[in-house]
């Protein structure tokens, strides 16, 4: 991203699961996605980061995303993506990108034999 302050950009607050890989660690960690905005987004979890650290966050719908922490605060932390996203695809149902997660298409029930009548 440039030196633009953009952080009053248009962002989207929701609540979705991703997967952060910090550079120099073996284990990626999951985090809560609290906003989510084309440039960056807010990040809530154990993931005990610092500020400048280079991320790669795994987006549902979207796929790998690279950026680096801008800020932290407590459990809560900043990541401004090195290129922009379009962040309504993470709200979108499906699943793309680098899931494990496919879509399935649904089965047909069986009609239901009726058979014969139960006595009672």
């Amino acid at each position: 991203m440039n030196n633009v302050d953009t952080r009053q950009v248009g962002r989207d607050s929701l609540f979705l699961l991703a997967q952060v890989r910090i550079a120099g660690r073996d284990e990626p960690v999951r985090v809560k996605v609290r906003n989510l905005s084309a440039g960056g987004m807010m990040a809530e979890g154990d993931a005990r980061v610092a500020r400048g650290a280079l991320v790669t966050v795994e987006l549902r719908n979207i796929g790998d995303v690279e950026g680096s922490v801008a800020w932290v605060q407590g459990n809560r932390f900043g990541i401004a993506f090195v290129d922009e996203i379009d962040p309504k695809l993470a709200r979108a149902s499906g699943v793309a990108g680098n899931s494990d997660f496919s879509a399935r298409n649904p089965i047909p029930a069986k009609a239901h034999d009726k058979g014969t009548p139960r006595k009672i």
